[in-house]
Order: structure tokens, then C-alpha cells, then sequence
């Protein structure tokens, strides 16, 4: 039997338009867009206007660059701090996806300083901590829009405004964000990811405004504006383009839905405490905890439902979560913590079901 899947924070499922926009270019129209001959041109041109459907969520004045993930996007991005003459400080916060705080830690063997900002119990960042942690010496600043672990969103534009005033860059991380919620009209780079929004995995895009330099994270033929390097796959651009048409499309919608999900899941965990912040939080996102609940247990014994205990990303490391710790718990309330992420194609009664699988687990291990 197929399990319930409430772990939309990890990925969520491809959308049938988005697999039907792709078949074409998975078989008669395989040609190199890259290549000069019409097979190539026809490739290049679905290329482009996949181009064009992610950059009509982003805002005006920047190119939207193809990578192969989010992943990859944030590491290019935050080449930029090579460009930045004379400025050595890089600022993000304690809460960041790895993929921008790992990256922020490893300048530190390149000379850069790097601050992993405090974010309080609920997960906020304090706009007067960020401003007194920035100065002249700062060359980008990490906040990304939404947290993939707790769903907390954070202040990005008045960061940005922030960074701006002291020469800073502003990198927002937007891959929970993107096609949801207003994207951040102040941010320097966007990074954003396909299969968080129903589309392709294997597939991510970086916004850049317009002036900007990036020094090339990949080297070779410079196939993508001269900055990344390799052959760009048609299928997956056009199922990122498709997709990002689908999230705008349907987006009032689709919020109201997973609303609607979240407020009948929030009704069913009665007994559980919330994690980060109520009001200030993406509604897919619900990350809860039992004191005293072994998870591991948990995930073995309720086997029906496709949930989290955190971040998909750090789940085989073996450390706990660096965004709970954060937050101040406990390794114990750390590991007694679940995330249950709702989206597009869930139902009420999904929810239903997985609560009461969920907490009769629960019971039956605490009692």
C-alpha cells in the first residue's frame, strides 16, 4: 500500500502537467541546445522560454541562470564575495539550509570571516541583531525566505535594504519560498530548486540582478551565459519553466488548500508542542514535538505515512538538527521532534489518517 506523503519539504511529486510538458524533449526532440542546426535552435528556444516562466516569479532588472540544483546555485551565488574588493565578512543565519551555511563556514579557509547569526526560540531573526552585525567589512549577507525545517519566515526585505546600506550583497535562499510567496523585489541573488514545486529533480535556477559579477563555479564551454558550464537538458528546463507557470497559476489556490490542511493538522496534535514560530510561518510547514518520544521508533513503527524528522538534506549525517539547536532545545526534544510537510496534491482526509496513525504510535510508546 502506497504510504501517505506529508513530507513536501523534501520534495514534493512531479505535476502531470509539468511530465507532459517534458515527454517531448525526453524523446523525438533530443537535440543539443547548444547545437547551431534546427534541432538545436528548437531546443535552445523551449530553453529560453522556460527562461522566461521561472524569471515572471522573480523580480525585474536580473538573467535567471540554469543549474543543476539549488545546491549548486547557492555555491555560485556566493562566488560573489570574490568580486567584492577589500570586503572579507560574510553574515547568515544560524538557521540557513547547509547548502548556504556550510558554504559560508568553508570561506572560512579562504580568509573569509563568517557570522552565523542567532535567531531566538522562535526561530526570527532580530532586525536589530543583523544591523549591528554588519559593517563595511561585509561582503553578503544569508537569509533565506522560508526555513525547510520549521517554516519560519523571515524579514528578507528589510535584510536586503540592510545589506544595501553598508555595500553588502543579499542572498535569499527562496527554494521553500519560490511560487508561494512574494519573492523578495531587494535581494541580489535568488536561489531556487525544481522539485520543490511539483517539478524536476536534477534542476535549479539562480536569479542574478544586473550588474553583478559571478567568477564561474564550473569551467569548460560556458555553455549558460558563460558562467556554468555544460550541456543544459531541455526536459529539465522545460519542467522547471512549466512548473513555475503552474505554482503562479494556481498559487491563491494552492495556499488555501494547504491552509485548510494545515489548520485541520494543527487541530489533530493537540498534545504536541510546535516548533519555531506560529504566526510568521509558512502553513505547509508543521514541526512538532512529544518530550519524551523516541522518533527513530516512530518513523519505523508508522510506516504508512512519508514524514520527517528534520532536514532531508542532513538526514544522513548522523548530527542533529542545526535549526532546532538554534532554537534552543535539547538533544532529547531535538530528537522527539517531527516534520509534517502538506502540499498540493494532499487531502483532508491524508491528514486525517496520519494524524491518528501518528498518535496512536505515540501513545502506545509513551505509555
Amino acid at each position: 500500500m502506497k504510504p501517505i506523503y506529508l513530507d513536501n519539504q523534501a520534495t514534493t511529486p512531479i505535476a502531470p502537467e509539468v511530465v507532459d510538458a517534458m515527454l517531448p524533449w525526453l524523446k523525438d526532440n533530443f537535440g543539443n541546445p547548444h547545437s547551431p542546426h534546427l534541432m538545436g535552435r528548437q531546443a535552445a528556444a523551449a530553453v529560453e522560454v522556460a527562461r522566461d516562466q521561472v524569471a515572471g516569479l522573480l523580480p525585474d532588472g536580473g538573467r535567471v541562470i540554469f543549474t543543476g540544483s539549488a545546491t549548486e546555485a547557492i555555491n555560485l551565488a556566493m562566488g560573489a564575495v570574490r568580486t567584492r574588493e577589500g570586503r572579507k565578512q560574510i553574515t547568515v543565519l544560524d538557521t540557513e539550509h547547509a547548502a548556504v551555511r556550510d558554504t559560508a563556514l568553508w570561506y572560512r579557509t579562504q580568509g573569509f570571516e563568517t557570522s552565523l547569526l542567532d535567531v531566538g526560540q522562535e526561530g526570527l531573526v532580530s532586525l536589530e541583531d543583523m544591523e549591528a552585525c554588519l559593517d563595511q567589512q561585509t561582503a553578503l549577507v544569508g537569509a533565506m525566505l522560508v526555513n525547510n525545517e520549521i517554516g519560519t519566515i523571515q524579514p528578507v526585505e528589510q535584510i536586503a535594504e540592510m545589506a544595501h546600506r553598508n555595500g553588502a550583497l543579499m542572498l535569499c535562499d527562496a527554494v521553500q519560498g519560490f511560487g508561494r510567496l512574494d519573492i523578495p523585489q531587494q535581494a541580489d541573488l535568488i536561489a531556487l530548486s525544481g522539485h520543490k514545486i511539483y517539478g524536476p529533480k536534477g534542476i535549479g535556477a539562480l536569479w542574478v540582478r544586473d550588474g553583478i559579477e559571478l567568477p564561474p563555479l564550473i569551467h569548460g564551454g560556458g555553455q549558460e551565459q558563460g558562467i556554468r558550464s555544460g550541456t543544459l537538458s531541455p526536459a529539465l528546463c522545460v519542467g522547471l519553466g512549466r512548473a513555475a507557470k503552474l505554482c503562479a497559476e494556481r498559487r491563491q489556490e494552492d495556499m488555501a488548500h494547504i491552509t485548510k490542511l494545515a489548520e485541520t493538522a494543527h487541530s489533530l496534535f493537540g498534545d504536541w508542542t510546535v516548533n519555531g514560530l506560529l504566526a510568521q510561518r509558512y502553513a505547509g510547514n508543521l514541526n512538532i514535538r512529544r518530550d519524551g518520544l523516541d522518533v527513530a521508533r516512530l518513523m519505523s513503527d508508522v510506516r504508512g505515512v512519508a514524514f520527517s524528522a528534520g532536514s532531508a538534506c542532513a538526514s544522513g549525517s548522523g548530527r542533529p538538527s542545526h535549526v532546532l539547536s538554534a532554537l534552543g532545545l535539547e538533544p532529547a526534544q531535538i530528537k522527539s521532534s517531527i516534520r509534517l510537510g502538506f502540499g498540493r496534491y494532499n487531502s483532508i482526509e491524508e491528514v486525517e489518517q496520519a494524524a491518528a496513525l501518528i498518535n496512536q504510535a505515540a501513545e502506545n510508546q509513551l505509555s
